[in-house]
C-alpha cells in the first residue's frame, strides 16, 4: 500500500517544493502524508468537476498544476467553486496536491514542455536562480521563420483558435523565449536574452507596444500550461508502474471561452 507521502516525494524529486515562488501555495493542501492512496487522478485545475471525476474513477488523490487554495479562505461554501471542490474532496477522503511554480521553475516542466512542442534546440532557463532553476526558457527554432510563418507554426503546434500578438514586422524569427501562464514580468528578460519572439499568456494591452525586432505572442494561460498534465502523469506512472494513475480526459478547465 502506498501513502500520499510516497507520491509527494516522487513529484518533489522532479519539482522540489522549496523552489516555489514566495506568493505560491504549491504542495499538499488537503490530506496528510500518511494517508493511504490506491489511485491518483492528474489534471490542471482542481475544479468541482475534477473531484467528481476522481470519485467516479476511484482515485483517492488528486494532483494538479494550479493550487486548489491560493490564499486564505474566509469561508467554505458550496456556492463558490473553490469551496465546492474542498467540500467534495474532504467528504470523499481525497487528498489534493499541486505542483505550481515548482513545475514552472524546472526546465523539464511547463516552459520546457512548450519548448518541446516547438522543437526548440539549445534550450536554457530564461531567468535562472542560484540553483539553476528559474522561470521561462529560451531556445532556437530549427530554422528561421518569417513572422507570419511563426504565427502559423505556433498556432498549429499548440492547437490554437486564436493568438493575440504584437504587429508582425520584417524581422526573421529564430530565437524564442517562452513562459507558461502569466509571463508579462519576464518580457524584459526575453529582450535581454536576445529573443526575436516571446510566447506567454495573460499579456496586457500596453505590453504589445514592442520595440522593433521583438514580437510578443499571447497564446493563453491554459493553452500554455496544459502540457504539464501528461508530464505529471508520466512521472507518477514511471515511479509507480503497478499503480492506478488516471489523466483527466473529460474536462477542459479553461475558464476563458473564445467566440469566433
Amino acid at each position: 500500500m502506498y501513502r500520499v507521502g510516497d507520491i509527494v516525494r516522487a513529484i518533489e524529486d522532479f519539482a522540489p517544493l522549496p523552489i516555489q515562488e514566495k506568493w505560491d501555495n504549491s504542495g499538499l493542501c488537503i490530506g496528510a502524508p500518511e494517508n493511504p492512496v490506491s489511485s491518483v487522478l492528474v489534471g490542471l485545475d482542481c475544479t468541482p468537476e475534477l473531484v467528481d471525476e476522481a470519485v467516479a474513477c476511484g482515485a483517492d488523490m488528486i494532483v494538479t498544476h494550479h493550487p486548489l487554495i491560493f490564499s486564505g479562505l474566509k469561508k467554505i461554501s458550496p456556492d463558490d467553486p473553490v469551496g465546492a471542490a474542498v467540500i467534495k474532496a474532504v467528504s470523499a477522503g481525497i487528498s489534493v496536491y499541486s505542483a505550481h511554480t515548482t513545475a514552472d521553475k524546472v526546465i523539464a516542466g511547463v516552459s520546457g514542455a512548450m519548448a518541446e512542442r516547438l522543437g526548440l534546440t539549445d534550450v536554457r532557463v530564461l531567468d535562472p536562480e542560484a540553483d539553476g532553476n528559474g522561470l521561462g526558457v529560451v531556445g532556437y527554432l530549427h530554422e528561421p521563420m518569417t513572422r507570419e510563418e511563426a504565427l502559423a507554426y505556433v498556432k498549429e503546434r499548440f492547437g490554437l483558435q486564436v493568438i493575440r500578438a504584437s504587429r508582425p514586422d520584417g524581422v526573421m524569427t529564430r530565437k524564442v523565449a517562452l513562459c507558461g501562464g502569466a509571463g508579462s514580468s519576464l518580457i524584459g528578460k526575453a529582450v535581454d536574452a536576445g529573443a526575436d519572439l516571446y510566447i506567454t499568456g495573460d499579456v496586457s494591452y500596453h505590453h504589445f507596444f514592442t520595440s522593433p525586432g521583438f514580437m510578443i505572442m499571447d497564446i493563453g494561460h491554459y493553452e500554455s500550461e496544459k502540457y504539464i498534465v501528461p508530464i505529471l502523469f508520466s512521472l507518477i506512472k514511471k515511479n509507480f508502474p503497478n499503480f492506478a494513475v488516471h489523466m483527466t480526459g473529460n474536462i477542459n478547465s479553461n475558464p476563458v471561452y473564445y467566440y469566433v
